[in-house]
């Protein structure tokens, strides 16, 4: 399926050329025959002044050249002289500008996944060869040991991605809010920055009163992805995992292939954006997959077919080994989810390479939250262990190279100023995160040595987890009506050693020997509560257990 079935870009083309449909590149003919052409001259020159060196073929075919620097490093007398004697035809204003010009801005693909726990890749410990992909980009770019929602429930990470504030202050604590009009997003500061913004794949900021759960987001709805569109709010409503449909910018319905696995779908669409996108300006291209999240008609994970045979030897992972919960029966398909996804990855970034885009632009892969498969509730997420909110994140591209390792805490409000830095733009001042670029180049100072959590639905609650330490905090819900995003008074919830205790196992909140640990975890708690707004709570001690 080409652009033009779900996004065809038409009108007036540039350079005066007449009204009409682009070509399957996505370029007007006047201006790819001269793309074309300039580029064939460029990589003439290229070839003529510098030597191959290793591993740089694919650069040297990029249509503005591979070595911007070694272009720029040619004085212009040598350059006179050696275009003279090599007889380029290749005219001032041209593509050679290009080259000349300061670096471009990188592209930036955001890949995010949903409900995905950190230890399902291999680069993080996972046993069965399920993710050649994302191992061999993180280690070939930045791999983060110690990730984290700030909020384990879909449509209140989503708002605190896109917006870098957390939930309580957008007004997604929950659920089935909206996001407001008035918030401004990463893609909002990426189009006003020149960027070409787009977004395919799973929504949640557009439900409930309206219902645009099940139908088309009208374009104010979308958090200024304006640029590109194809998207469902609750792709979990719209679709199963070999049948379903989106919508694409002019709301109209746009069904999957018919018998193709989800993933594929969605990684088809983006694939196809990258190759007709428009040439003249970087861009941002967020990637909203539903898996491994269940279905939520019936409650269970849909992965390939024949995901249960072939996942059916696995090892358990420590949180849950042991206990009950339903991951005997869905952790097999969920593992083949995990696996589809890499290979959604693989594609992209082949893609990016195929094209010479791959070096300067920046795949950043993470998830909303993670899974504990009701082993801590009645559900699979809404606690704050870190079986629900333990996440992978590995990054590659331009600032994210070398196969670095980061152990710092890093938190998903940290996204979106990553982004934006990435971009060039400073962080606003009303984002709460920080650019993990300085985790990377070693410039961060005074780095939280603590993330913070929100919680809703299932609970009000908070939490801090450091490296040693998990502290969290409940309020109880009121009987009736809706749920407020805080409360003034919480109890103690649990504590763990998280050093001796990675699988949150034996709760210490209650021990009088970690008196001095709660005061002080608590104090820390607070401070973070009202960082962001909210009114410094009591917090009591737990309640008794109940016989």
């Amino acid at each position: 399926m080409m652009h033009g079935e779900f996004g065809a870009r038409t009108g007036a083309a540039p350079d005066g050329h007449k009204t009409g449909t682009a070509l399957a590149d996505g370029c007007w003919p006047g201006r790819r025959a001269r793309i074309d052409r300039d580029a064939s001259a460029g990589r003439r020159l290229f070839r003529l002044l510098h030597a191959p060196r290793a591993g740089s073929a694919r650069r040297g075919d990029r249509p503005n050249g591979a070595s911007v620097e070694a272009v720029i490093s040619i004085t212009r007398r040598d350059f006179l002289r050696q275009a003279g004697a090599a007889s380029v035809a290749l005219s001032i204003g041209g593509r050679m500008n290009a080259l000349s010009a300061p670096a471009r801005k990188p592209n930036i693909v955001f890949i995010f996944s949903d409900q995905q726990r950190w230890d399902t890749l291999g680069c993080y410990g996972q046993k069965i060869d399920i993710s050649p992909n994302l191992d061999k980009m993180a280690k070939e770019g930045v791999l983060f040991t110690n990730s984290f929602t700030c909020q384990p429930v879909c449509g209140p990470a989503r708002a605190a991605l896109q917006t870098g504030k957390y939930p309580t202050e957008v007004g997604c604590h929950t659920n089935g809010h909206m996001l407001p009009m008035g918030e401004k997003t990463m893609a909002h500061h990426l189009s006003a920055a020149g960027y070409e913004v787009g977004y395919i794949g799973k929504w949640h900021l557009a439900s409930v009163p309206v219902h645009y759960e099940t139908i088309a987001i009208p374009p104010e709805r979308r958090g200024g992805y304006k640029d590109y569109w194809l998207a469902s709010d609750v792709l979990e409503f719209t679709s199963h995992s070999y049948d379903g449909h989106m919508f694409n910018d002019k709301m109209e319905k746009v069904d999957f292939p018919k018998d193709r696995y989800r993933v594929d779908c969605l990684t088809d669409y983006a694939v196809d954006y990258l190759k007709t996108r428009k040439l003249d300006k970087p861009f941002f291209l967020f990637i909203s997959f539903i898996e491994p999240h269940f279905q939520n008609d019936h409650k269970h994970f849909e992965g390939p077919r024949g995901s249960k045979e072939k996942y059916a030897k696995y090892e358990v992972p420590g949180d849950l080994v042991g206990t009950n919960g339903d991951w005997r029966e869905e952790f097999p398909d969920y593992l083949g989810c995990c696996n589809a996804l890499d290979g959604a990855v693989g594609r992209i970034r082949e893609t990016l390479d195929q094209l010479g885009l791959a070096d300067n632009t920046l795949v950043l892969y993470t998830s909303d939250h993670a899974c504990h498969f009701k082993t801590r509730n009645s559900e699979y997420k809404r606690s704050c262990h870190d079986d629900s909110i333990r996440t992978p994140l590995i990054a590659y591209g331009p600032g994210f190279t070398g196969g670095k390792v980061v152990d710092e805490l890093v938190s998903l409000i940290d996204m979106p100023a990553t982004v934006l830095a990435a971009a060039g733009i400073e962080t606003p001042d009303y984002m709460r995160g920080r650019p993990v670029q300085g985790l990377v180049d070693g410039t961060a100072r005074d780095w939280p040595e603590e993330v913070f959590v929100q919680i809703s639905e299932d609970i009000i609650g908070r939490a801090v987890r450091t490296k040693k330490w998990k502290y969290s905090v409940v309020a109880p819900k009121p009987a009736d009506g809706p749920q407020p995003p805080s409360a003034d008074a919480y109890t103690e919830h649990f504590l763990y050693d998280l050093e001796n205790d990675p699988n949150e196992r034996t709760n210490l909140v209650r021990d009088p020997a970690y008196t001095d640990v709660r005061a002080e975890l608590a104090a820390v708690l607070k401070r973070r509560m009202v960082a962001v707004g909210e009114k410094e709570p009591t917090i009591g001690p737990a309640l008794p257990e109940k016989a």
